[in-house]
């Protein structure tokens, strides 16, 4: 049978009611496609290529991981996904049996089909889409990815939302791919940030859609799509007039979106994108303990692809956790940081991240000019914010640790910033993902991530106001030592 190294197989493969075309990476069911992961899809063709005989732990890890350590809980999680989607053990029918203390193997009968004929993948319909190539495996996003895409077909309008960098659109891009069988007319990505005049947005999305610019958006009613409108952020207003038309004319069309703050737009779903999962210092046992941690994994992952022969090793374990800590397990600046791994080696560069901008430079050529450096992408959420929002983001950066709206009054506000105007500004900027806000405790507290604020440090020390800031802070940090006590003193420590 074609091997798992080989992209192009042209081998179809069938066993029960599965009809597997390799190359396409499809599994159909009857006519129906099979929704799986990569990474599951991966261990079922390694699998089925050895149906019959036993595949060890270390085999199915080394082929579908092969620059990454793993723990076998991940490939547990795959092998019940695989046997879930298949219906392993229904109707007394068995695919995948764990050989204990030996591995897995796949139990039916695997037959090999032409790849022309009636099952053959070619005689169906291929799926129309403008998405770009991927050029790297996405890190870490599985189960946000695999819920998405069980939610998507039964839902209107779905927003990702989150910091610059977290990696709104490469989640929102991979669960595209995984949906291009699924809408008969196709899967569309349209990117707002290329539209500057609001007028022309409709226009913009008909060309996506590669449709004449004279067409009424209300002659596609039948239109099952889905369409990927991302980077909505600098025209919000426009996007929720235009989702709103869309409805309407479009009963059948789901919306992806991406934006840096929710749309409002009706039947709206908000999804936050999480930072990459940074292991806390228990977690520094073994190397293996710490790779089961996504941050990890996905520097590890750009590192190798950087410097030949590169491996974490159990004396890395306490730096590299730093460097992701540091980067807030920002997805964007771990690859920018893990790029210049063979210049600065670990050390190097975990002592250059005092000043995150000065090593995050070294931008993706292929990508657009906002996502190329980490300073690229904060410029573009910095310079659409009201003048006072600008200052605002930048005085709150004397805060090194989480801050109360009081807190903030009595620190930041004065005549360029008005105290009866900070608390409206607060709740924008936590709206916009520039600042994170927890109220698990009643009292709402808010916070940098450690990127952000360095980010805006820097534009209050451009602006001259830091040396006044910082005194006005140590100022209310006494007042308030004197006022509550040492016990006050002691929890803003902390």
């Amino acid at each position: 049978m074609n091997s798992l190294n080989d992209p192009h197989s042209e081998a179809v493969l069938q066993f029960g009611p599965y009809v597997f075309h390799l190359k396409q990476r499809l599994i159909l069911d009857g006519d129906r496609p099979l929704r799986l992961g990569g990474r599951a899809m991966d261990v079922l063709q390694v699998l089925v290529e050895q149906a019959g005989a036993v595949v060890s732990k270390e085999q199915l890890i080394a082929r579908v991981w092969p620059r990454t350590v793993v723990e076998d809980i991940n490939l547990r999680v795959h092998i019940a996904a695989l046997r879930r989607a298949l219906g392993d053990g229904q109707n007394g029918q068995n695919y995948i049996v764990n050989i204990p203390q030996r591995g897995y193997s796949f139990v039916a009968q695997v037959q090999q089909l032409p790849a022309i004929g009636a099952v053959a993948v070619d005689d169906l319909p291929s799926p129309r889409h403008n998405l770009p190539t991927r050029l790297t495996q996405v890190v870490g996003r599985d189960a946000l990815v695999g819920g998405l895409v069980r939610q998507m077909p039964l839902r209107q309008v779905m927003t990702l939302t989150g910091p610059c960098g977290v990696g709104k659109t490469t989640v929102a891009l991979r669960v595209a791919e995984q949906l291009l069988q699924h809408y008969r007319q196709g899967v569309w990505r349209m990117d707002v940030a290329l539209v500057d005049d609001p007028a022309q947005l409709s226009d913009h999305l008909l060309q996506t859609l590669e449709l004449p610019l004279d067409t009424p958006l209300e002659s596609l009613t039948e239109q099952h799509a889905l369409l990927l409108i991302d980077n909505c952020e600098h025209l919000l207003e426009p996007c929720r007039n235009l989702i709103e038309r869309l409805l309407i004319a479009m009963p059948r069309l789901s919306i992806l979106a991406t934006s840096r703050e929710p749309l409002q737009a009706p039947g709206e779903t908000v999804l936050h994108v999480p930072a990459l999962a940074v292991p806390p210092a228990s977690a520094l046992r073994s190397v293996a303990e710490v790779m089961g941690y996504s941050a990890v994994q996905l520097f590890v992952s750009r590192a190798g692809a950087c410097q030949q022969g590169f491996a974490l090793r159990e004396q890395d374990l306490e730096t590299v956790r730093d460097i992701c800590r540091r980067l807030d397990g920002l997805p964007l600046a771990i690859e920018l940081a893990a790029a210049q791994i063979d210049a600065l080696a670990l050390k190097g560069l975990q002592s250059r991240l005092e000043n995150c901008f000065e090593i995050l430079i070294q931008g993706r050529r292929t990508a657009v000019p906002r996502h190329q450096t980490l300073k690229a992408a904060l410029d573009w959420s910095y310079q659409r914010l009201s003048p006072l929002e600008q200052a605002v983001l930048q005085r709150l950066a004397v805060f090194k640790m989480s801050f109360t709206q009081e807190a903030a009054i009595a620190v930041i506000s004065g005549e360029r910033v008005p105290a009866d105007s900070l608390l409206t500004v607060l709740e924008n900027l936590a709206f916009k993902s520039l600042l994170s806000v927890d109220q698990s405790a009643g009292l709402p507290r808010y916070r940098f991530l450690n990127t952000t604020r360095t980010y805006a440090l820097e534009k209050l020390a451009d602006a001259d106001d830091l040396p006044a800031l910082e005194m006005r802070y140590a100022g209310y940090l006494s007042q308030t030592r004197r006022a509550s006590g040492a016990a006050m003193a002691l929890q803003l420590a902390e």
